[in-house]
């Protein structure tokens, strides 16, 4: 029998989510983007990257919370949307902006292929591979992932960013990340964390925790959805 994530990949390979072409003169006929006004003050230390926030900038905006796994949940959700807006109203990518936040127990899925077959996570996280076989030795929303059908490919965090998707990690949740290596390394904890921020996917940007981001984002006038 299908896992769950086999069976959600499976469904995205034979749902058309860009196969009705947009209406162009529907999209001529929407009014030109209004910047959202944002007033907060600059970062007093530079601790934190908050670059992110001036790529904000789509007339359409969405925020979408990850607080667990759920199979990839979160991911897909993030990048469905946007394809789903390009496919109903027409509209061009940079008019959409969609961030994903990932926090909680859903903090290992911004590490890479290495960090989850060391630690043996699909084990953990009772992830099986592709095949619905053999636990995954890889994050499963990862480009290394390799979901059974061309479409669920589209849903990876290396798309997704590469896309214009902003993906931010919540920094609390990503103490157990950096502890775990500490305990396994032999490690202090300056380089413990040092070592765990090596091992994020390229891209994901790491915030002071994770509802900190959620509404930060929504005070850049990114709307909220609960993703898991």
């Amino acid at each position: 029998m299908p896992t769950p994530r086999r069976h959600f990949l499976s469904w995205l390979g034979g749902a058309s989510l860009l196969g009705v072409a947009g209406t162009p003169s529907l999209a001529r006929a929407m009014s030109a983007p209004t910047p959202f006004p944002d007033d907060h003050p600059l970062p007093v230390a530079d601790t934190w990257d908050m670059s992110w926030v001036s790529r904000v900038t789509g007339k359409y905006r969405a925020v979408f919370d990850g607080p667990e796994i759920s199979d990839g949940a979160p991911m897909v959700r993030a990048a469905a949307w946007a394809d789903l807006y390009k496919e109903v109203y027409g509209v061009e990518k940079r008019d959409i902006t969609s961030v994903l936040v990932l926090r909680h127990a859903a903090i290992d899925l911004v590490m890479n292929d290495d960090y989850w077959a060391r630690f043996d996570l699909g084990k953990e996280h009772k992830l099986r591979d592709d095949k619905g076989k053999k636990w995954t030795k890889v994050n499963p929303i990862s480009a290394r992932s390799r979901p059974d059908t061309e479409q669920a490919r589209r849903y990876t965090l290396e798309t997704f960013i590469a896309n214009g998707g902003i993906v931010l990690a919540c920094g609390w949740a990503f103490r157990f990340v950096a502890s775990r290596i500490q305990q396994a390394d032999k490690l202090d904890a300056a380089d413990a964390r040092q070592r765990a921020a090596e091992q994020l996917v390229p891209g994901v940007i790491l915030q002071p925790n994770g509802i900190f981001a959620v509404l930060r984002a929504q005070e850049a006038g990114c709307h909220f959805a609960s993703a898991s």
